[in-house]
């Protein structure tokens, strides 16, 4: 996933400056960036094999490259934008933020399948042995999950609910033990639905055995992996499970974005915390103190929803496309840095 250096070494110019050194001069430049860039040996190395100085080396690398004898191509994997990538992450303040290419048939829909194929790479870099990994319900981590082919020994716990508790074989819990498959290490899923028809309920199922036994591994979590939702039919899950009478309430509270059973308007300021008491959820309290979340969300119909999370400061890093990219970057003014955790509702 990360992009390669490709170096082109010649000990022919490409510019008149460069026949300004002499043919031995050219040779033994051409013979030292050879051995630094291709061959990866040090310049201390270098130095011992020609009989010089290693200041000489430098020099003479660097002036390999004014006189264009070393030509250095950055190259990534034709799907990932570099350059929309760089930006979204300085602009948000993001850890990291990869930028796939939208597939031009489905530029519109939400999370392309692709997304989680590159969000199952990055996980691979972040994870390492030891940590907890925490996924959230949701299409893109699921995409994910599946996608995945390695990982170090760490322990994966289920972060919310699921859409149907009927579906938990297709959905979270198969997520969560694929996840731990592959790395080797224990599965905390929850059999239960992520909403409940009051927080009673919820409370009394949060107090089982099993469920209570996952939560008690979210204060632990070291990096997590969650979806974005759109406050709209079919984007958000919890929008759907919700009567159309809930629906309204909380559009008329000014809901623009859900994770995690979490409502945020448009300025990434929680709303409709009700909510999360008929929720079997991580907090956002606990999100926040997590050091890496990652959300993966994109689709032109996503996109102000991304902004909106992404403003409320519980996301570190974040997979997308370039849909969803562009829309981000003329997005209204520039949010605080996600990497403050601040707080948008204050303390």
């Amino acid at each position: 996933m990360n992009g390669s250096e490709e170096m082109a070494v010649s000990g022919m110019s490409a510019g008149r400056s460069a026949m300004r050194m002499g043919p031995a001069e050219l040779v033994q430049a051409a013979a030292m960036a050879r051995r630094f860039y291709l061959e990866g040996k040090s310049k201390i190395q270098i130095a011992e094999e020609f009989g010089v100085s290693r200041f000489k080396v430098a020099r003479v690398l660097e002036t390999a490259l004014e006189r264009d004898l070393v030509r250095i191509e950055i190259r990534v994997p034709a799907e990932l934008d570099a350059e929309r990538s760089d930006a979204l992450r300085a602009r948000y303040g993001l850890r990291h933020a990869v930028v796939v290419e939208s597939p031009a048939e489905a530029e519109e829909s939400p999370d392309p399948e692709n997304l989680g194929e590159v969000a199952a790479d990055l996980l691979g870099e972040l994870v390492t042995e030891g940590d907890v990994l925490g996924l959230a319900w949701g299409r893109s981590t699921i995409h994910m999950a599946a996608a995945l082919d390695r990982l170090p020994p760490c322990t994966v716990v289920q972060l919310t609910g699921v859409y149907d508790a009927g579906t938990a074989e297709r959905g979270s819990v198969e997520a969560v033990r694929r996840a731990a498959q592959v790395a080797g290490g224990d599965a905390h899923p929850i059999y239960a639905p992520m909403l409940l028809p009051d927080a009673a309920t919820a409370a009394a199922l949060r107090n089982q055995t099993g469920i209570a036994r996952a939560f008690e591994y979210f204060d632990k979590v070291t990096v997590a992996c969650v979806s974005i939702g759109s406050w709209e039919p079919g984007i958000s899950t919890v929008h759907d499970m919700l009567s159309d009478e809930e629906r309204a309430h909380y559009a008329s509270l000014g809901v623009a974005a859900e994770m995690s059973a979490h409502l945020f308007d448009a300025e990434g300021r929680r709303v409709g915390r009700d909510l999360g008491e008929r929720c079997i959820t991580v907090k956002a309290d606990q999100l926040r103190r997590i050091p890496e979340v990652v959300a993966i969300a994109g689709g032109q119909r996503k996109a102000a929803a991304i902004d909106a999370v992404l403003r409320s400061g519980l996301v570190t890093s974040l997979v997308t496309d370039t849909s969803a990219a562009d829309y981000l970057m003329a997005a209204g003014p520039t949010p605080k840095p996600a990497l403050n955790r601040a707080d948008p509702d204050g303390p």
